[in-house]
């Protein structure tokens, strides 16, 4: 299975052939948008732009709540992460392995099932934040049961979930202005390509990294509406 879904030198090396700039800015996005980030852009997008999500709160509850979100899901996997590699129990800090990932994976589960938890039980926190929170911890588990079988693009993960979560919530009626839903659009789209020009993963892991992402979203959305 690892054989099939592994990018053979060709492959490799078509990577290493694109024009410098398009490479940097492949990285470049790659980094602006990683996994661990999406969670918290996706938060700051429903506190200070969306104008009904978290009516009631103020400045200080706004930042409180967007912090709360960045340290469970963004600083406290990546810190997981720095440790392991101290400890040696993970050769990169890039998990660039399936063997590699399976720690950190369940770390952050564990992280994003405890932030949804909370935001489940506080009745101030409206149905959006929700539903993204459950679907990244959702997606999460995806990604470890994926990881078994193959190493699957947790980037491409991530842009499923932030096309699907765009896209669903304005057919459900949310007052999202087309520019914003354009930019997610944009997003998923170049940071997909990015992965494809630079990354080491296999078109298919990509491909089924946003399938998975887009149905991990879209039920925690069903289950939440």
């Amino acid at each position: 299975m690892n054989a099939i879904f592994s990018p053979d030198a060709a492959t490799v090396g078509a990577h290493n052939r694109q024009p410098a700039v398009l490479r940097f800015l492949a990285h470049l996005f790659s980094f602006i948008f990683h996994p661990l980030f999406i969670p918290t852009y996706v938060t700051a997008f429903l506190l200070f732009v969306h104008p009904s999500a978290f009516v009631g709160f103020n400045e200080q509850q706004k930042a409180l709540k967007l912090t709360s979100i960045f340290v469970s899901s963004a600083f406290f996997p990546a810190f997981t992460v720095f440790l392991l590699k101290q400890l040696r129990f993970v050769e990169s800090i890039f998990l660039k392995t399936q063997k590699d990932r399976i720690i950190p994976i369940i770390a952050s589960m564990i992280f994003y099932f405890w932030i949804f938890y909370v935001s489940r039980n506080q009745q101030q926190d409206p149905l959006q934040i929700k539903a993204l929170l459950l679907g990244v911890f959702l997606s999460s588990i995806a990604a470890l049961m994926a990881n078994i079988y193959f190493k699957v693009s947790l980037h491409a993960i991530a842009m499923g979930g932030l096309f699907i979560y765009f896209i669903l919530l304005s057919m459900m009626g949310d007052a999202i202005p087309g520019l914003y839903l354009s930019i997610a659009v944009f997003i998923a789209g170049a940071v997909c390509t990015a992965r494809l020009l630079i990354s080491d993963h296999h078109p298919f892991e990509v491909y089924a990294g946003f399938l998975f992402g887009m149905i991990c979203q879209a039920v925690a959305i069903g289950i939440t509406g």
